[in-house]
Order: structure tokens, then sequence, then C-alpha cells
């Protein structure tokens, strides 16, 4: 190994003999001396050279080398620095201990060979920059980790944009019947296809998330017998359409559980999905129980499949991040192996436990989730809340994708509403002036004033009178405290749903 030459050491020692006798040794190897005969002088120093090593007597005439030590560790300018102890008084054990412990890398008792204290030198230097090198290579994937989070949310954003107007379109044919039989299976096709599109955008986004603990949960006392409900009927469609069996066993009474009703479905709705798509033939079973009393109380979820099975070296492993239980080269099951490492952290993130169990392949698995119950008697369940759909609204539609445009603006004619539509915010802002609507739909990535500015404006030169909807293919929860902050009164993601858009505008 090369050693790098002309090396900064700033040499500390108020015995002048002592200070020269060691200048001379390390000039003499090829590094760079600085010296000091005082800690202060020594602080001062280190903080306007940044030497690459301290060589550093303990007994000094104002501070000691271990208060020294410790000021250069505490300043971040300085705490990088390599320290080494040298010391003809402090030399028992304790006192080695001591300056080890207080942040020193070495202690030499003098007197020593020159041998000796090139050697740590140069020790030292290795870690130094080994540590450099550790420290820059740090730097490099916290940026491309930034980078890739930029890339995700935009490639969110391009995805969601047209899978929001197919899904708005689709929302439309499926409100006019038809007798053509060819004609309905191509639409649920395009339905099916369109949700499991956006359950993949949705899923790459917050695997991201959770591997950084940026997912916070917006949990309230809910009835996970109604969570599962909602995702069953989501579910069966895909199961009749695979020719799979689907039995549902819930208990009769409300399971009360603190959660976040949306994840709970995403955890569901993925184990369910898996266990259609890994099952040829066959039936799928859900199953809910009720295990332990009061402050044990657990509500267990099984969801097992009469499937290819998990073999027992994928196992140990189902739940890790791009793992798959069919790993043939054909690859027809699909997937991005990150539904169920999705799954583990949002239980986990809930208090629960999840667990797989597979005999092995072709044998079927099962997926065990454990949830916490609440006590009943420290539970009151909001009343549930009656929509009725409010037709005839001005709205007004701000989006200057043209297709994402048109289908919504369809749609909304189709519930009976009064709609304008702008491409951009300006023009968003402009109509909503002249003339202001009871409802403005502004999606966020805007050309000119983006969506965010355009609440800002329209809650200056309009005030409370209108509601004001954020629809957006940037998700998370920074995206949605950032819409409120800007006067949103709501923040629905890309791509929505016709029935729960309806539902949604319905309450406000």
């Amino acid at each position: 190994m090369v050693e790098p030459r002309l090396a900064t050491v700033l040499n500390v020692n108020d015995d002048d003999a002592n200070r020269y006798l060691v200048n001379r040794i390390l000039e003499m190897a090829g590094y760079h001396v600085i010296e000091a005969a005082t800690g202060m002088s020594a602080l001062l120093m280190a903080e306007q050279h940044r030497p690459d090593v301290v060589v550093l007597d303990v007994k000094l005439p104002d501070i000691s080398g271990y208060e020294v030590c410790a000021r250069l560790r505490a300043n971040p300018d300085t705490a990088a620095i390599a320290v080494m102890h040298t010391s003809a008084t402090f030399v028992t054990s304790d006192k080695k201990a001591r300056g080890l412990d207080g942040g020193a890398d070495a202690y030499l008792t003098q007197p020593f060979e020159s041998s000796e204290l090139i050697a740590t030198v140069r020790s030292l230097l290795r870690l130094r920059h080994a540590e450099q090198a550790a420290r820059r290579r740090a730097d490099e994937l916290a940026e491309m980790d930034r980078r890739k989070d930029e890339f995700l949310a935009m490639l969110a954003h391009e995805l969601r944009n047209p899978l929001a107007a197919i899904m708005t379109a689709i929302g439309i044919l499926e409100r006019k019947p038809t007798d053509d039989t060819k004609e309905a299976r191509m639409r649920g096709i395009i339905h099916r296809q369109t949700n499991h599109l956006a359950r993949l955008v949705d899923d790459l986004l917050d695997v991201s998330r959770i591997t950084r603990g940026k997912v916070e949960l917006r949990s309230g006392r809910l009835d996970l017998r109604a969570v599962l409900l909602q995702v069953v009927q989501v579910i069966r469609p895909i199961t009749e359409a695979r020719g799979l069996g689907l039995e549902v066993s819930l208990p009769e009474g409300p399971l009360l559980i603190s959660g976040d009703a949306t994840r709970l479905e995403q955890v569901f709705t993925n184990l369910l999905d898996n266990a259609a798509k890994y099952t040829d033939s066959g039936h799928i079973s859900l199953r809910v129980e009720k295990e332990g009393v009061d402050g044990t109380a657990q509500a267990v979820v099984r969801v097992r499949d009469t499937g290819i099975g998990i073999p027992p070296d994928v196992l140990p492993r189902i739940f890790d991040l791009f793992a798959q239980a069919d790993t043939s080269l054909e690859r027809t099951r699909g997937g991005l192996g990150i539904g169920l490492t999705l799954v583990r952290q949002l239980v986990h993130l809930h208090g629960g436990q999840v667990q797989a169990v597979s005999p092995g392949p072709g044998l079927g698995a099962e997926f065990v989730v454990r949830l916490p119950l609440l006590h009943v008697h420290e539970v009151s369940l909001a009343p549930p809340v009656n929509t009725v759909s409010r037709g005839g609204r001005r709205i007004l539609l701000v989006e200057d994708n043209p297709d994402a445009r048109q289908a919504m603006r369809e749609l909304l004619e189709l519930w009976g509403h009064d709609v304008e539509v702008a491409p951009d915010g300006l023009q968003g802002v402009e109509l909503a002036v002249r003339k202001p609507p009871e409802l403005a739909l502004v999606d966020i990535g805007l050309p000119g004033l983006d969506g965010y500015r355009v609440a800002r404006e329209l809650r200056m030169r309009i005030g409370r009178d209108i509601r004001l909807v954020a629809i957006t293919g940037y998700g998370g929860p920074e995206g949605h405290d950032r819409a409120l902050e800007a006067g949103f009164d709501l923040h629905i993601v890309k791509p929505v749903k016709p029935d729960e858009l309806d539902r949604l505008l319905s309450n406000l």
C-alpha cells in the first residue's frame, strides 16, 4: 500500500525537546508537521488547518489532552480527525482506558520508538481514509436513494394520469347497459386490469416509503369485519373470473380495532389477490376468529388457498423484498415481489403479526394475520354517515391531460353537474374568479401555476365559499399535508374509482 505523502500531523506538546523530537521523526517519514504547545492553541490550529492526525500529549499547561480530545470530538468540523494520546506521566491502564473512552484512537506511553510512532500514525491514516471512503459511499448511496424516490414519484405521476383517464372512461361505459356479452366481458377485463395496474403503482411507491420509514397510519376505531367485507366485494369478481371458489367465514359481532382502514384493505386485498393469482383450481378461504380475552384479545384472519404452495427454501424469506413463490422462467404469475413486504410492514405498524405456512409445492398456502382488538366497553364508534348524491352543482375541472379532462368532464356531466374545464392553472383561476363554482377539482402538476398555487389564489380571491379538491398523481402523506396547507379540503390520488369519487364529492 502506498502511503499518502504530505499528510498533515498536528503535534501538541508543551515540552520543547519532546515536541522537536516528534516533529523530526514525523518529517523524516514524509509528513507535513504543524505544532502547538498548549491545549487552547491546539484547538485553534485544528480548526484552522484540519490536520489528518493529532499527536496529543495528555499533560498540558492549560487544559488536559483529555479535554482537548473531548472538544475536538464535540466540534463537527474537527470530529473526524484521528487523535493519538502520548504521555510519559499517565501510563497506567486506567489512564489509557480514560483516553480511549474519551475519544482517542490510540494511546502511546513515552518513551516510544520512532518506528512505533510512525506505524501508529500510518494505522490511524489508513483508518481515516477508510472512514472517508465509507462516508463518501454513504453520501453517494443517499443521493442515489433520493434520485430513486424522485424517479418513482414522477413515474407514479406519469402512470396515474393515463390510468385515471382509462378508469373514468370505463366508469362511464359501465353505466350504459349492453346486451352484447362480448362487450360486457371486454369492459370487465379493462376494469380489472386497470385496477391491477393502479395497485402495482401504489405498491411500488408504498414499499419505497415504508423502507424509508415514511408511512404514517391515519388510525381510527373501526370494525375489521366491515373492512374485510369491502375487500371480499373487490376480490370476488377476480376469483369468479378464474373459476375459483371463495369461502368467507366471519364472526357475527364486530371486530373493533384501532387502525387505518385504507391500509388494512391494502393488506387483505394483497393476500387474497395473491391467493387467486397462485391458485389454478380449487378454492380460497377467508376465515376470521377471535382469540384471547381483555388485553390479549386479537382478531386472527386466515387466508388459505389450494394453489401452487411455497417451497421450503422460499418460505423463510417470502416476506422479503422482491421474493417470489413463482421462480420459473415463464413468470406466468406476474407481480413485482413487493406485495408481501408491504403486508408485513403494514401489519407490524398496526401492532400485529403475519405468518406464512405451506406444506410444500402443490399443496397450497396459508397466511395468518393477528391484530390486537380493542375492549368493547372502551369503544364508541361514530354512527355511519349517510351519503346522498348531490347533482346539479357547478364544478370547475382544472386538468392538463386532455384525455383525463374529457373523460372526467363527461362523467361529471353524466351525474348531472354543470362542468367547466381549464387546461392549466392560470385559466383555472381566471374561470373561477369570473364565475365562481361551488366545487373545483384541481390537478397538482399543472403548467403555469401548479395546483398548490391555484388553491392559494382561489382562497385569497374567493375565500371559503368554494370547495377545493386536489386530484393528483403524486401520493403519500407529504402530498396530502401540503395540499391541506395550500387550502384544499380534500386530497385524492389518481386513479380514483368513479363510485368512490361520487361518494367523496357527495360528502363535500
